[in-house]
Parts: structure tokens; C-alpha cells; sequence
């Protein structure tokens, strides 16, 4: 299947391509869906294809020792996996996986090289975008040992909400959890303070942002400096 340019432009990074270096980065690209839950990458497994969201959010995921994970980082449309690639490292530290359902687009490993050495503004872009990314992680480190579980899940919201269309997320509690590093309970709560506050209605799976305005004054200024990042790095907001 040819990907078309409308396609391909529904990734961020590809569509601040210029049109000749993107026509060149076409061909190798493959669409594919993804399902709940899929693991893209795997801690510690060579790396096979690189993906490019073009829509639903991609968790990177701790694993300890003991069974539990915790969610460290998340990709959308605006970026790709396996921008350690770049600096040649082909294990990942941490796994990738489906948190919100959607579609996106792969390379083999082998083309995505060649294209870092051939198409400067390809590289560049993937350059900028694993900055973005250390960003995100580095702040998400900091907010998750410095603010409370409130601004916490305000932040993470706003960041869901940022990578879907609409403004329903269709998330689970004990996914939350997980993604939060927190027990369920506390969940339940937290999200009870923001929907009696009116910024969110959850039921059965499902989060609608109501007053997206109150839920960034609600959250802490974690989730406004890596968007700021976010636009000097690659002069686009995601909203």
C-alpha cells in the first residue's frame, strides 16, 4: 500500500518535512493500527521498525522488580519511536505500549537508517524530536516527586487530551493507575475532586474534559513547560 502525503501528514515530524525529502520518505513507510494495549517495543529486544503515530498515544513504561509499572513518558503525533536509533542505540530501556487506541505508520530499521544519513532535515527532525522527549521524561520525573496526585492527574489529562480528537478519553481507572504509579483507590478519588469540581465527567471507562481552561489552572507547571518545549523545539502546539 502507497502512503499518501495526507497520510503521512497526520505525524508531525513527517509533515515538517519539506515535500521533496518527504516524497523520498514515503515508500518506506507501512501503515498499521493499534490495538489496546499493543507492545510496540519490548525492554531490552533490538529494535525491528520505528512508528510514527498519526493518531491514540504510545505509554513508555518502567518494569520493576517486582511486578509493577509505571508510565514515563508518552508519544502521540507528534513524534515516532525509536529516536534512540539516532544515537545507535537499538535496545530500548523501557517498553512501548498502547495506552489510547489508534493508527499510525512503520519503517523497517534498515530504511530509517539510511534515511538519517541521506535526508538531513529528516535527521534534524528526529534530532529535535528525542530532545522533546528526554524533556518530557526528565519533567515527568520531577512532577511525579514533587506535586501532589491533583496535579498529577491534571497534568496527564491535559497531555491525553492533547493527542486525541475530541474530547472524550477512554481510559480506565486501574489503567490510570498503572499509568500514575498509585493504587486504584486513590484514583477514584482524585478523579471524584475534578469531576465535583466540573473539569472532567467520568463513567464506565470513559473521561470527557468538560472546562479543559480550569483543568490547566488545576494542574501544576509541569505540563506548560514541556508544551513551551515542546513549540521552541519544533514550533507546533499539538491543541
Amino acid at each position: 500500500m502507497v502512503i499518501s502525503r495526507a497520510a503521512a501528514k497526520l505525524n508531525l515530524l513527517l509533515d515538517m518535512l519539506p515535500p521533496d525529502d518527504l516524497s523520498s520518505v514515503l515508500p518506506m513507510l507501512e501503515a498499521v493500527e493499534f490495538p489496546l494495549r499493543l507492545q510496540l517495543h519490548r525492554q531490552g529486544e533490538i529494535i525491528a521498525f520505528v512508528y510514527f503515530p498519526t493518531s491514540g498515544m504510545i505509554s513508555l513504561v518502567a518494569n520493576l522488580i517486582d511486578g509493577t509499572q509505571a508510565e514515563v513518558g508518552i508519544v502521540g503525533r507528534e513524534g515516532m519511536l525509536g529516536s534512540s536509533l539516532l544515537f545507535g542505540v537499538d535496545t530500548p530501556f523501557v517498553e512501548s505500549m498502547v495506552q489510547m487506541t489508534g493508527a499510525g505508520l512503520k519503517m523497517n530499521v534498515n530504511d530509517f537508517r539510511r534515511l538519517l544519513d541521506s535526508i538531513a532535515p529528516f535527521r534534524s527532525q528526529v534530532a529535535r524530536f528525542h530532545e522533546l522527549l528526554m524533556a518530557q521524561v526528565m519533567q515527568t520525573a520531577a512532577c511525579n516527586g514533587r506535586h501532589g496526585l491533583e496535579q498529577r492527574l491534571a497534568r496527564w489529562l491535559l497531555m491525553a487530551h492533547d493527542r486525541t480528537e475530541g474530547d472524550v478519553l477512554h481510559l480506565t481507572q486501574e489503567f490510570m493507575a498503572m499509568m500514575l504509579g498509585v493504587h486504584r483507590p486513590s484514583i477514584t478519588i482524585t478523579a471524584g475532586i475534578l469531576q465535583r469540581a466540573g473539569l472532567i465527567r467520568y463513567a464506565s471507562g470513559q473521561i470527557t474534559v468538560l472546562d479543559r481552561p480550569s483543568l490547566e489552572a488545576a494542574c501544576c507547571e509541569c505540563y506548560e513547560m514541556v508544551t513551551s518545549r515542546h513549540f521552541a523545539l519544533l514550533g507546533t502546539t499539538l491543541k
